[in-house]
């Protein structure tokens, strides 16, 4: 007996929608492209394709989705997502879709402080003067969560000469000879000049960079996030930089989003806070595609499908 085709919701957008129509299987697409509740459902719907707007006001009580067995969102990050969403099915992610964007993003933060060049535009004959200027090469980049991104931050780091370490939670089953693994956050953070956080936000890691951990820092280091604004307690991330524990924070996160008027972190002189745009610029939407492709053909084949959501460690 012929199976019925697939009914997969799509909450991308309607180009999208098109595209999963002609993939494999001609599955029938719902298109919700735009929705501020994306939690309604059809309870028809085998598969849902979304991203993380809108989820965070979804109900405790999930609906009746008797048929759902697959979402995949557009997001890395799944702590946006309701529970009831994420148990009793397949859960894949766009982990590493936007990752070299990010990974420019910080090589032009740690390049910025480096070379400060806004400060040394001339403007007239008198400013045709020597200044200092920094340099990435000999020094230490720490980043902490070896994931995609820092994965990517690393390959371009190398190219500047850095000496580079890195921490992560999962073991080091391929060590990287660019690298030097170290145990934990702890030991990252005590040594390098530029520190990044490309970590997920779990129960484990919120907050986790404190006060206590910012007093172990190398005095004058960087700090740049691009992960989420919750790994960060910002109270202690403003004594630091007070105090000049560290000398800059380069932040595209921020816990909330956007932060309160009137909120220091806005104005804070030691501070570039941008709008958590680091992932945009690159073709992620084609390795939405790709990746999109091979998951359903995994999906209707019985196979491993990529990057598969563990909930025990939380991403």
């Amino acid at each position: 007996m012929t199976q019925p085709p697939l009914t997969i919701v799509n909450q991308i957008n309607a180009e999208f929608g098109a595209f999963l129509a002609g993939l494999d299987g001609a599955p029938r697409v719902i298109d919700q492209a735009g929705t501020d509740r994306p939690w309604e459902l059809p309870e028809e719907t085998d598969v849902l394709f979304t991203r993380a707007r809108g989820w965070r006001a979804a109900p405790d009580t999930p609906p009746a989705l008797p048929r759902l067995k697959w979402v995949q969102t557009y997001s890395a990050g799944i702590e946006n997502y309701p529970d009831w969403l994420k148990n009793g099915r397949i859960v894949t992610t766009g982990r590493g879709l936007t990752s070299p964007q990010i990974a420019e993003y910080v090589l032009a933060a740690m390049l910025r402080v480096e070379k400060d060049l806004d400060r040394l535009r001339a403007r007239s004959p008198a400013d045709w003067t020597e200044s200092p200027l920094g340099t990435l090469e000999g020094k230490t980049l720490g980043v902490v969560g070896y994931g995609a991104i820092g994965q990517e931050v690393v390959q371009r780091a190398a190219g500047f000469g850095m000496r580079i370490l890195a921490s992560r939670r999962s073991a080091w089953t391929s060590p990287d000879p660019r690298v030097t693994a170290c145990a934990d956050a702890r030991a990252v953070v005590a040594e390098s000049d530029h520190l990044v956080l490309a970590l997920p936000l779990t129960d484990q890691t919120r907050r986790s960079f404190d006060a206590e951990m910012f007093a172990l820092a190398r005095p004058g280091q960087h700090l740049v996030n691009v992960s989420r604004g919750g790994i960060v307690d910002q109270e202690a991330l403003m004594a630091a930089l007070d105090s000049g524990r560290l000398s800059f924070a380069t932040l595209d996160v921020t816990d909330p989003e956007p932060l309160p008027e009137g909120h220091p972190l806005w104005t804070h002189p030691k501070v570039l806070l941008t709008p958590h745009v680091s992932y945009i610029g690159g073709p992620e939407m084609a390795r939405f595609r790709t990746k999109t492709r091979d998951n359903l053909r995994a999906f209707l084949a019985g196979t491993p499908m990529t990057d598969v959501v563990s909930l025990d460690r939380g991403y």
